[in-house]
């Protein structure tokens, strides 16, 4: 038992000798901040350097959390009158991409499990051992990472995607996103045919489910598009595997359902861009005309002769339909080269925009100042 002891520490070591001095290379780049593309008043900066940051969301007292994929962290980000300081709240977790928080307790998803820190803000020194709330959900890694965030219903939702390319899974268990309450109890399927959602919020007005889906890979550089949600009520299911994009059905499983009993995305995407953060905009620092409006990360293409993404897209809705889908930000992919990937947004209360960056390792902060 003593020796298992010694091997998990030096595990846990070498996680931090092989973490933080990436963290010091991107303190000493500076990354290209003028080549980023904004609409006339906006403007973009480094907020904070967290090494390969995902999942975003907020805290009572002001505290950022952000979640990631391959470090295995969790971290929390608190502003000093200016100076950020960013702490490592837990290290080694099974890609541990989503965070929420509610009544003082930070919820943490890694792929099999939900994890709970409670009262969280007041210990960010010493978080001390999570409750594990669940530990029910599958484990295969393959688009086994969990965006999480509580519903206007109280629920925490979480989803389960597809563990392949594309197969047909068993549908209870994969492709689906589900809810359950704080304690992990009465877990339920909320949503069907999901093939891959890194995303999702609730509209600000009719508390309705909208969510980005990303489609499946291997049916050309220009097929099939990525898609853009909404789930107003439980039991949808949304096509995968059968149907993509809502009418176009997949060489292999597209025979056994009808497409015009499936639902539909309200948006679709360019194929591969990898749409993954979405908030609705709920600040009053931008314009009027994002108020209660969508921007999304696209966290770009990796299986595509030509990359396409890696921007921030604004996507304009009026009674549930898209009106509108304009580039918010872009310059992180120039000419095939890739600096930076979008990954999560987060309203800020003052109505600043955080944006995580997995690859260039740091939060963004675009602000608007009418000129």
């Amino acid at each position: 038992m003593f020796a298992i002891k010694i091997f998990t520490r030096s595990i846990m070591l070498c996680l931090f000798c092989c973490i933080f001095p990436a963290a010091a290379e991107y303190q000493n780049r500076a990354l290209p901040l003028d080549k980023i593309k904004l609409p006339a008043g906006f403007s973009i900066d480094v907020w904070a350097e967290v090494p390969n940051a995902r999942g975003l969301t907020l805290g009572k007292n002001g505290t950022v959390f952000a979640g990631s994929k391959d470090a295995g962290n969790v971290y929390a980000i608190t502003d000093n009158g200016g100076t950020r300081q960013v702490r490592t709240l837990a290290s080694g977790l099974n890609s541990p991409l989503g965070v929420a928080f509610r009544d003082g307790a930070l919820y943490v998803s890694a792929v099999e499990r939900i994890l709970r820190f409670d009262g969280i803000e007041e210990k960010l020194d010493q978080p001390g051992k999570p409750i594990v709330i669940t530990d029910s959900f599958p484990t295969e890694k393959h688009h086994g990472g969990k965006f999480i965030a509580f519903g206007p219903d109280g629920l925490l939702y979480a989803p389960v995607g597809a563990p392949c390319n594309i197969c047909e899974p068993d549908p209870e268990r994969f492709a689906l996103i589900a809810r359950l309450k704080p304690d992990g109890t009465d877990h339920e399927v909320y949503a069907y045919g999901v093939r891959n959602t890194v995303g999702f919020d609730w509209h600000p007005e009719t508390k309705e489910l909208w969510f980005t889906d990303n489609g499946r890979d291997w049916m050309g550089d220009n097929l099939p598009p990525d898609e853009l949600n909404r789930a107003p009520r439980k039991g949808l299911h949304f096509g995968y595997p059968y149907c993509h994009a809502g009418d176009i059905l997949d060489p292999k499983y597209g025979a056994k359902r009808d497409c015009g009993k499936l639902t539909a995305p309200v948006a679709k995407f360019d194929a591969h861009v990898a749409p993954l953060g979405m908030r609705f905009y709920t600040g009053n620092m931008f314009p009027p005309e994002y108020r209660n409006n969508i921007i999304i990360a696209e966290h770009g293409s990796w299986n595509r002769r030509n990359k396409v993404g890696y921007r921030l897209q604004f996507v304009q809705i009026k009674n549930n339909k898209v009106v509108k889908q304009e580039v918010f930000a872009e310059g992180w992919l120039e000419k095939e080269n890739v600096w930076g990937r979008p990954v999560d947004v987060l309203v800020m209360p003052d109505g600043a925009l955080l944006v995580s960056d997995d690859y260039a390792g740091v939060i963004y902060r675009i602000s608007y100042k009418k000129s």
